[in-house]
């Protein structure tokens, strides 16, 4: 696989040690990009979800990932700028990867940043728009300082057992990912309000696992990642997006 020529590059949900399909195949495609990326590549924003489980302890982390997390300090290390904005699968990371690798850790829902002369928002797309109360009710639970002290006084090796129960079962409740509702879906209004109030000239976010290119009102795109296990799916800020499933423009 070659990666395309561009200075930055926006990735989600490779869903690293997911259960349930080759997790072997999805570590395959992600070195890959990671070690064909352009030698003018400027910055990496990681979109969330690049583990299918984070919990990190002040002295324990999980187990794997070692051939990735080494890709990832030989980026930083060459003045690679890396990005990562925590997703509802890796929340718990806290300063691991800031530590050990020069890796900014965003846990913001979004966050509006400028690059190349475009001004972007940035986030995984859980945690904005209009969510089920269920959602942010959960939402809540796994961010709550008091909630996540309990957790991690538990046990590693039952809190990652649980954690990866969790992650599977998420999985399998939405075994062919999302569909995307045009005017009526949350993450596109929220896109919508956003391009109005900060002029913003594209959105960039994940966790629909349906890649699509949306035009949004004031002639700036909504962008959606999707998810590895079908295939490398990345965007440069060109505007070039490579997609194991093809880029669905979407018009509304």
């Amino acid at each position: 696989m070659e990666a395309p020529q561009g200075r930055y590059f926006f990735v989600s949900d490779v869903h690293l040690g997911a259960a349930g399909d080759d997790a072997r195949l999805r570590e395959a495609r992600f070195l890959d990009f990671l070690r064909t990326l352009p030698g003018d590549t400027k910055g990496l924003f990681l979109l969330g979800d690049i583990f299918d489980f984070w919990v990190e302890y002040r002295y324990v982390v999980p187990r794997g990932y070692v051939r990735v997390l080494g890709e990832l300090a030989r980026l930083a290390d060459a003045g690679v700028e890396i990005r990562f904005y925590c997703g509802n699968h890796d929340w718990w990371l806290t300063d691991y990867l800031r530590d050990e690798l020069n890796i900014r850790v965003v846990k913001t829902p979004y966050e509006i940043v400028e690059l190349g002369g475009l001004k972007l928002c940035l986030g995984h797309g859980d945690c904005v728009g209009k969510r089920p109360f269920r959602q942010r009710l959960l939402t809540h639970f796994f961010h709550s300082r008091f909630w996540i002290a309990i957790l991690k006084s538990l046990h590693p090796w039952f809190v990652f057992r649980l954690a990866r129960r969790w992650s599977s079962d998420s999985r399998h409740r939405h075994p062919s990912g999302y569909q995307f509702r045009g005017k009526e879906e949350p993450l596109w209004q929220f896109a919508e309000k956003i391009e109005r109030r900060k002029k913003v000239d594209a959105c960039i976010f994940g966790h629909m696992h349906t890649p699509l290119e949306a035009s949004l009102p004031r002639g700036g795109k909504l962008y959606v990642l999707g998810d590895w296990g079908d295939g490398p799916n990345y965007l440069n800020l060109s505007g070039m997006y490579i997609s194991g499933l093809g880029l669905p423009k979407i018009e509304i």
